[in-house]
């Protein structure tokens, strides 16, 4: 019973209930982003790109180089886009945080810290 309890616990922690938020949530923005590169960026890009077909591009037979340089653009771009976000929520918390936050009061050692700094100073 002990087992289960500690699972029931561990299970219902606001980390790891978060997390599997956090994990659903990414792999739906994840399809959005890897829909926005292969059906409007990529139709954008390839006729930038010399020849046709770039993507089915072999090397060897079944080695598809194209195919690997695809997935390197599509990260490139997937990581810029969630970097972009990522400055986005900190600007925002950045300006959403309180700029006149009281300063927590001083810990009984800090204050013997000032006790002993101003009494040194007194002396000489």
């Amino acid at each position: 019973m002990g087992l289960l309890k500690d699972f029931k616990a561990f299970a219902i922690k606001g980390n790891v209930v978060d997390l599997a938020i956090a994990v659903v949530i990414g792999a739906a923005f994840g399809k959005i982003i890897t829909s926005f590169v292969e059906h409007i960026l990529m139709p954008l890009i390839n006729p930038l790109i010399p020849g046709t077909g770039w993507q089915d591009l072999e090397i060897g037979p079944g080695v598809k180089i194209g195919q690997f340089i695809a997935a390197i653009v599509n990260f490139i771009i997937i990581a810029f886009a969630v970097f972009m976000v990522f400055r986005g929520i900190e600007a925002y918390r950045k300006r959403n945080a309180s700029k006149d936050a009281v300063a927590p009061a001083p810990t009984t050692t800090e204050l013997l810290l000032m006790e002993i700094r101003d009494s040194l100073k007194n002396r000489a």
